[in-house]
């Protein structure tokens, strides 16, 4: 790994801008840290879900056995007091099945018992009576059938068709994108309390719960139990991982402990364990796409129309937006003059898909990575030149296909740089002579850049709020509406705000995120956890400061020693009734998007980023491991440059694991067959190459945002595309011609893929 050039002098405090470690890294590690599951709850109830038992049925009824002793009670749909359907668009899921059974594994009954034991040997004798009927479990079916979920969305620039009938060369293509889950460390889980009632005279609940997005489920607890929000208080402790899992996923659980607590009047649990939760809950949208890109001689694309489906399960959970940003993605890091891009999804009967790490973005970008690679194989060119050739520019290659200027592209610079750090012509030769002596093993290289957009596309959810707290001795709690998933958000707050009071990050504490706090914010998604709250918490510690630097004028204290006199000047702030504490709030401005017209601004700024990795493939078993990764990436100026450079890191991995070891699957039944470590392949630390060099981008700050820094979530997720890119060249290496290898580029596909090649298929 490098080494920062923004460590901090020996007895200075961390600052903005320096190397700084997790602020709860330690308490990860040693088990101090305490998630939902560890909270105490005296008295709490466990709820277990009796389960659907068919893909696709109609609901007849329960057969229930008298309760026994340590089961409290069985709750169905008709103990819900208010609407029983929910989704962060529409509300088209409901939070116990009711008539129609639409996926196996759907909840259709939640078994409250002392222990969680008692509750699970109960739920197995609760019978689901059903009618099957028939089940639609993949894309192809579903298209057939005309089971779209929502209006297609087209982004056009020109005629598509004369373009390509003009072009010098045209070429065809497929691809399929799989499915992954979000494994993440921590299942869903949501503890309910009962607290005195409130405004309704009814129930009023305080939830704990492993989510990315409190208010949400503020709001569907409050929907569901038909209570006022304001008698709903929703708590982010910490999550063990979410990357995009726990932003809608997680309100089901979450309505069910509410219901539970709401209907006994006692706390109330529940925690899915790994099957579980792998069964209930949706993945990342499979999609299917197919292209047409027309060409000239030296590889220049002229013209580009796509078509993408995308598999989005049993209900329209976030499938639109997904799609949406799958064809805001479709360029990534190329200027398209002319195109037709579309994107629709189908409903089947599966758990509903949903956000994850990208957001449909990756999946945009493997299509255009394909037509790139592609193209260079047709003309006999290097990808990368081909891929430096159609990088976006000046004018007139400067528009986005939505009509968004991208104002300073710096995926040349990167790419430039990259090339000249790890010395391209003496590696690809490294690789040639190591193919030449090797008959059944082959190597390979692969290169992929990326330009993502960084905001909400939807402007309403480009807002943040912060509450700020100086106490008397001169120490700070902070309130931001983010949440901790382990990504570091946090930390960097905690910097934002030691910056303006020029104080120790150690005296500014980071409070648990909470609705009672910090009201109406938005997920902690879409990479923008930083940008918004980094900003809103800035602007309630610059009115704090403001204040107190009257007072500290007053005492004789200039205004660059506020910071080492901050304890006596709170002291006397409070003497004197100055308010030490203040709201915060930011939005993000020019965001805005006309989905019918396929036009607008719906980005603030652009990340950029390009890897080169080495693969070695064995072919006779189509085992590959990576061997050498080699990254820069543009994160503006890093709020805390070690945090960033481990998103880097671990979102490569995890792009890497979703296009080689990770395969969702599902039987012909419905039911998800992958539903844990044994069989579902997230990627380990043995999978990490040896040599993985993460640097980056040098006086890169970014305009008007939170100092100057760049999101860093997603973006670096699409680097692992280069991953898929050097198994098809050393896949290659086996025979003659360009290889294709399909998703996930699991060993068997491999392995499949070196036998075409080979037999010259």
């Amino acid at each position: 790994m490098t080494v920062s050039t923004h460590a901090a002098a020996p007895g200075v405090p961390p600052r903005l801008h320096q190397d700084a470690p997790h602020e709860a890294g330690h308490k990860h590690v040693t088990g101090l840290a305490r998630y939902v599951d560890d909270l105490p709850a005296p008295g709490a109830l466990h709820g277990v879900i009796v389960r659907s038992p068919v893909a696709h049925g109609r609901l007849l009824g329960l057969s229930i056995p008298a309760l026994p002793a340590g089961v409290a009670a069985v709750l169905t749909a008709a103990d819900i007091p208010g609407d029983n359907a929910v989704g962060p668009i529409v509300h088209d899921e409901p939070v116990l099945a009711f008539e129609a059974l639409v996926y196996k594994g759907q909840p259709v009954a939640l078994v409250l018992g002392e222990t969680r034991d008692a509750a699970r040997a109960f739920a197995e004798q609760v019978v689901v009576r059903h009618e099957v009927l028939p089940a639609v479990l993949d894309v192809q079916t579903a298209v057939a059938l005309g089971h779209f979920l929502l209006p297609p969305h087209v982004i056009a620039r020109g005629d598509v068709t004369a373009a390509l009938a003009a072009a010098p060369h045209v070429l065809s293509g497929e691809v399929s994108t799989p499915g992954q889950d979000h494994f993440y460390l921590e299942t869903q889980v949501t503890l309910a309390i009962p607290e005195e009632s409130a405004l309704s005279g009814g129930p009023s609940l305080r939830l704990f719960s492993s989510t990315q997005h409190p208010t949400e489920i503020q709001r569907m607890v409050a929907h569901v139990l038909h209570l006022p929000e304001a008698d709903v208080v929703v708590e982010v402790p910490r999550m063990g991982g979410g990357f995009g899992g726990k932003e809608s996923q997680a309100t089901i659980p979450a309505c069910l402990a509410a219901l539970g607590a709401a209907t006994t009047g006692r706390p109330c649990k529940v925690w899915l364990d790994r099957a579980e939760d792998m069964r209930i809950t949706g993945k990342r949208h499979p999609f299917h796409g197919r292209w047409r890109a027309g060409f000239d001689d030296a590889g220049t694309l002229l013209a580009l129309e796509a078509d993408l489906v995308a598999d989005g399960g049993c209900s329209l959970d976030l499938s639109g937006p997904i799609v949406d940003r799958a064809l805001f993605h479709l360029d990534n890091a190329y200027h398209v003059p002319v195109l037709r891009f579309s994107g629709n999804a189908v409903r089947t009967n599966l758990p509903s898909n949903t956000a994850f790490r990208g957001f449909g973005g990756p999946q945009g970008a493997v299509v255009v990575e394909d037509v790139m690679e592609r193209i260079a194989a047709h003309r006999g060119l290097d990808p990368i030149t081909v891929r430096r050739r159609n990088y976006y520019g000046p004018a007139p290659r400067d528009r986005a296909p939505y009509g968004q200027v991208v104002p300073e592209s710096r995926s040349e610079r990167i790419t430039a740089e990259l090339v000249a750090r790890v010395d391209l012509p003496r590696w690809r030769a490294e690789i040639a002579a190591f193919n030449t002596e090797h008959r059944h093993h082959k190597r390979g290289l692969g290169f992929t850049p990326v330009k993502f957009g960084i905001s909400f596309t939807n402007a309403l959810l480009n807002q943040a709020g912060a509450l700020v707290l100086v106490y008397a001795d001169g120490t700070v709690q902070l309130n931001h509406g983010g949440t901790e998933m382990g990504q570091g958000l946090h930390t960097k707050m905690r910097a934002v705000a030691a910056d303006v009071f020029d104080i120790p990050t150690s005296t500014v504490r980071v409070m648990t995120t909470s609705t009672d706090k910090v009201p109406n914010t938005s997920a902690t998604a879409a990479s923008s956890g930083s940008d918004l709250n980094g900003q809103a918490v800035r602007d309630a510690a610059m009115q704090v400061r403001a204040r107190m630097l009257v007072v500290a004028t007053e005492l004789g204290i200039p205004e660059g020693q506020l910071g080492a006199q901050f304890g006596r000047v709170a002291k006397e702030c409070w003497l004197r009734r100055v308010s030490l504490s203040a709201t915060g709030f930011y939005a993000t401005p020019g965001i805005r998007y006309d989905r019918p017209g396929g036009q607008g601004t719906p980005f603030y700024y652009f990340a950029y980023g390009a890897a080169l990795t080495e693969v070695e493939v064995n072919g006779w078993t189509g085992e590959n491991r990576v061997r050498r990764v080699e990254i820069l990436h543009d994160v503006g100026d890093p709020l805390v440059p070690s945090i960033d450079r481990g998103q880097v890191e671990g979102a490569f991995v995890q792009g890497m694991g979703w296009l080689t070891t990770e395969q969702v699957l599902y039987g012909a039944d419905g039911d998800c067959i992958t539903r844990g470590p044994s069989t579902y392949k997230i990627p380990t630390v043995g999978d990490v190459p040896e040599v993985f060099r993460v640097e980056l981008l040098s006086e890169a700050a970014q305009p008007g945002t939170i100092g100057g820094s760049k999101a860093v979530g997603e973006p670096p997720f699409l680097l692992g595309i280069s991953v898929w890119m050097a198994l098809r060249d050393a896949v290659s290496a086996f025979g003659v011609g360009a290889a294709t290898v399909d998703l996930p580029a699991t060993s068997e596909h491999v392995l499949f893929a070196v036998d075409r090649q080979r037999e010259g298929r």
